[in-house]
């Protein structure tokens, strides 16, 4: 599990006191047990900015075993934070490549292939030259998953939303509905996870994942290495704070790796990667 900071940093940017502190927070959740941090520095720096990103690398060096990841649109300010990066010799895991435009308030779609396909196959060579493994974020189309791969994306972040949106309804149907619409969204997921790693690609998925619905979503998605969150961890550790939030996050993806149909799914051999 990768925690976002996006938020920590956008509550800090409303005064100009430096707090809440985003490396605190990164610490905290370090300290807790997250397996990573996530950033989304955009362009106007609403949220995160450029020394929160140098800086948070800063502390990761001192945490080698966990993730440093970082989104972003690779047409905007991304690869040039990653070059930054590793000219001053900082650790970075992870670019997942978004198609976010410049004052688009949340991540909402995935790349489009092929459409974006010529677009992208220079920047993720450009990224993977730095060291960096590529994620690249995707609706849950099983269809679009060999493109992905042949553009030469290590990963593919599955777009979480709508399977968070049917899996809110459900919480509370008024008929039926509800829950066929939630079972197909899983049904969706699983396939294109699948997909994804039929054609060599690992899986991470992303937006709007939360305690509520974070196992249900690990039980019945094969192979996904990495979720990232954000919005709703932060919100939690509002109330609960940043430890006790991280743990029961992690509590959620232990349950769902103790789940028969988590461990049938590891016992299937994995197709090799070209």
């Amino acid at each position: 599990m990768s925690v976002n900071l996006n938020k920590v940093a956008l509550l800090r940017n409303s005064r100009h006191l430096g707090i809440p502190s985003v490396l605190r927070a990164a610490q905290a959740c370090l300290q807790a047990g997250a397996h990573g941090i996530t950033v989304h520095p955009r362009p106007d720096e609403r949220h995160i900015r450029r020394h929160d990103v140098f800086e948070l690398a800063e502390l990761l060096q001192g945490w080698p075993q966990r993730e440093y990841n970082i989104e972003g649109n690779p047409f905007h300010n991304l690869l040039e934070v990653a070059r930054e990066l590793r000219a001053r010799g900082l650790p970075l895991h992870q670019l997942t490549f978004v198609p976010d435009s410049v004052g688009q308030y949340t991540s909402d779609h995935g790349w489009s292939l092929p459409t974006d396909a010529e677009r992208l196959r220079p920047v993720i060579a450009q990224a993977q030259a730095l060291g960096a493994r590529v994620s690249l974020f995707m609706d849950a189309e099983p269809g679009q998953m060999a493109a992905a791969r042949a553009l030469g994306a290590d990963r593919v972040e599955l777009y979480t939303e709508p399977y968070a949106a049917a899996h809110s309804a459900a919480d509370c149907p008024l008929d039926g509905k509800a829950s066929t619409a939630l079972q197909a969204q899983l049904q969706r997921y699983a396939a294109a996870a699948q997909a994804a790693q039929a054609a060599g690609l690992e899986v991470n998925a992303g937006h709007d994942l939360n305690r509520a619905n974070l196992s249900d979503f690990l039980r019945q998605v094969p192979g996904v290495r990495e979720v990232s969150i954000g919005h709703a961890l932060i919100a939690d550790a509002l109330e609960l704070g940043y430890s006790a939030t991280v743990c029961d996050y992690l509590r959620c993806i232990d349950e769902a790796a103790a789940s028969p149909a988590a461990q049938a799914a590891q016992a299937t051999p994995a197709t090799p990667r070209p």
